[in-house]
């Protein structure tokens, strides 16, 4: 087909998580008590982080970002996934989905390097415990953060021009319940080369760095905790890291099997499934498996219910 006769999209269709219709309602009922509890927990880790004097320190001061993340990656992609399925009209516009692209992109890159940051924060305290507030100090802590931003626009600026910068021509169903790089290529009618490698250049880069301070800082806080001659301590030393393990393996594990395999080996039906973990229900869980199994962040709680005024006040 010659170029000047494509005929460009001014809109893409979504075809969700599932097309079947007896299934719309029970979904919705699903994905709206997760965007809620999403929503409950992490405005509450962002609330009691801000507000409470015993939360002033760097892993409350990560913790807050990652909420804030968190928040920002559901809010995103959920609002407009929940209308769709009350709507018989599951389109967006062209440019809408290129900033849903982008906004996605921000939030999961900057989620990817906050567990870094917070992972390094980790191995700090519990490896030099008597550098701690030295090495993690306001000013590296705000450093770790705003470069977290700048990487994460900065991809979410280069990827997003990249995919679409191709030409969307005869097909504008997208197999997937919002915008995203993958399933968007697929649609593409010219040459799609470049934003695949950019793609994969991007998350290829992001999530080994990454990858490489998270795994660096546990297995060091591993053999820390091994060291401890408590049993006891050792038991609430483990209790506590293999919950942060096992949400940083389910992470990082649906993200290494979303975007580092060819375009030829993916099947976009799985990667819907793989999209629902790390968007949706990891933001719900991670206000759980990060604080509220947390002494200090349980005491803040209370501490805030029993005076909430005083506690906004300080906002």
């Amino acid at each position: 087909m010659a170029p000047w006769n494509f005929t460009h999209v001014a809109e893409f269709i979504f075809m969700g998580v599932s097309d079947r219709p007896e299934l719309q309602i029970p979904l919705f009922l699903v994905f709206l008590l997760i965007y809620g509890l999403t929503a409950l927990g992490n405005l509450g880790i962002i609330t009691l982080t801000s507000v409470d004097s015993r939360l002033q320190t760097p892993m409350y001061y990560f913790l807050r970002h990652l909420a804030i993340i968190n928040l920002g990656n559901s809010t995103v992609i959920a609002p407009k996934m929940l209308v769709n399925y009350l709507s018989t009209n599951k389109s967006i516009s062209y440019y809408g989905c290129a900033a849903q692209l982008g906004g996605f992109l921000v939030f999961i890159v900057a989620e990817i390097f906050m567990l870094s940051a917070m992972a390094y924060d980790r191995y700090v305290a519990i490896c030099n415990p008597l550098l701690y507030m030295v090495v993690v100090s306001r000013q590296i802590c705000l450093l770790l953060v705003s470069l977290t931003y700048l990487q994460s626009l900065i991809t979410a600026l280069t990827v997003t021009s990249c995919v679409f910068s191709v030409s969307y021509c005869s097909s504008n169903v997208i197999n997937h319940f919002y915008c995203d790089d993958v399933p968007l290529l697929a649609l593409s009618c010219s040459d799609t080369h470049i934003p695949e490698t950019a793609v994969f250049t991007f998350s290829g880069i992001n999530l080994f760095f990454s990858m490489t301070v998270v795994l660096v800082s546990y297995s060091n806080i591993v053999l820390a905790i091994v060291r401890i001659r408590s049993s006891e301590g050792r038991r609430k030393a483990f209790s506590t890291c293999a919950s942060h393990m096992v949400a940083v393996t389910v992470f990082y594990g649906t993200l290494l099997f979303m975007y580092l395999q060819p375009r030829t080996n993916h099947s976009l039906d799985t990667d819907k499934m793989a999209s629902v973990f790390y968007t949706l229900v990891i933001p719900m869980l991670n206000p759980v498996i990060y604080s509220l199994r947390n002494k200090d962040v349980k005491e803040a709680l209370q501490r805030f219910l029993n005076n909430p005024c005083r506690s906004l006040r300080l906002l």
